[in-house]
């Protein structure tokens, strides 16, 4: 719509660059083109405001397959004016020229010339069509024959209108029979999820039985192992208790051949020692056979006093000493009647 300010009865028109304005003042075109401003008279004035931009048109309408089953087509139509003159000399395209707003209904009547065409061609093609190869390829279909249709359509160049794209987004049945036909795909799918979670079970179970045997060959193998090891080690300790005994034989043997040696040694020594005490005893035994009589006295005391046990104190008690005093004189007086000598040690022994 128009941007219209108004001054003192005159009327100051902007519109925006997609919009096309036809001025006309007393019969006569004074300004044409998009994105137009200038003031006029509004009781002289008659505008024109055509858009020239592209317009999208969303349709939906009901039709029927050649099953006789209802289906609905929603479709978008993009489309432009291409020609503002045409367009506003066969629609009205008129605005208030104290407003800018539209007097009619331009874009609608456009709307329900385009709407009506594709969906007579719609119609056309859907009614040959069974409902399945409707859903399957239909779309294409029916996207092919309303561009088709609309680019035949001899009334929307006179109208001066461009048909740009032609879009379908669906075309849908009854919801019934929707559902029925959803029906058998879902039993296909899920019979489909259904072999899938066997498969998966399936799989899984033989992966279990693969880890299951893999784990028995394991402990199989650990136990053949561990027979090996025992026996091994049984192997090991018998040749260990041979090598003992055979190293406690070496040593007993050594052992032995040694006590017989260190006897054989001892006895040896023995014997040497029991010669030299004989040779010495008979050496004795002559030397003393050789010697007189006194001699032998005196080596007999000498020896008789060497092993006599040692004394370190001797206590005389007076009756011991009274009698060894008594016996002393006694053996004065047998010496005084035998010689001078002995009366004379007797003279002398009192003083003493």
């Amino acid at each position: 719509m128009a941007d219209i300010t108004r001054r003192l009865g005159w009327r100051h028109l902007r519109s925006a660059p997609t919009a096309h304005i036809r001025h006309h003042k007393r019969g006569r075109l004074v300004h044409d083109g998009p994105g137009l401003s200038f003031w006029y008279r509004s009781l002289t004035a008659a505008l024109s405001e055509v858009p020239v931009s592209d317009r999208e048109l969303a349709m939906a309408f009901h039709a029927r397959t050649s099953d006789f089953q209802d289906v609905t087509v929603q479709a978008t139509v993009t489309y432009r004016i291409s020609d503002p003159a045409e367009a506003a000399a066969r629609l009205d395209f008129s605005v208030d020229p104290d407003t800018g707003v539209w007097r009619g209904a331009p874009l609608e009547q456009i709307a329900t010339l385009l709407t009506e065409t594709a969906q007579q061609h719609t119609l056309d093609v859907l009614a040959r069509t069974a409902l399945a190869e409707s859903l399957v390829d239909g779309v294409a279909a029916v996207r092919d024959r309303v561009a088709a249709g609309l680019a035949a359509e001899p009334r929307l160049p006179a109208t001066g209108i461009d048909v740009v794209a032609v879009r379908v987004v669906a075309i849908r049945p009854e919801a019934e029979v929707e559902r029925a036909l959803r029906t058998p795909a879902r039993e296909q799918i899920q019979q489909e999820a259904d072999r899938a979670t066997y498969e998966r079970r399936a799989v899984a179970v033989e992966r279990e039985r693969t880890i299951a045997e893999n784990e028995l060959a394991s402990q199989i193998e650990l136990a053949r192992r561990e027979e090996q090891l025992v026996e091994q080690r049984g192997a090991n300790a018998r040749r260990e208790a041979e090598e003992n005994a055979a190293a406690d034989r070496v040593r007993a043997e050594a052992e032995a051949a040694r006590t017989v040696r260190l006897a054989r040694a001892e006895a040896e020594a023995a014997r040497e020692v029991g010669a030299a005490r004989a040779e010495s005893q008979a050496a004795w035994l002559r030397v003393h056979g050789e010697v007189d009589a006194a001699t032998l006295h005196a080596l007999t005391a000498t020896r008789l006093a060497e092993n006599l046990p040692r004394i370190d104190s001797l206590t005389l008690s007076p009756d011991v000493l009274t009698d060894l005093i008594g016996r002393l004189g006694r053996a004065g007086g047998n010496g005084g009647h035998g010689g001078t000598g002995g009366s004379g040690r007797t003279g002398r022994e009192p003083r003493a």
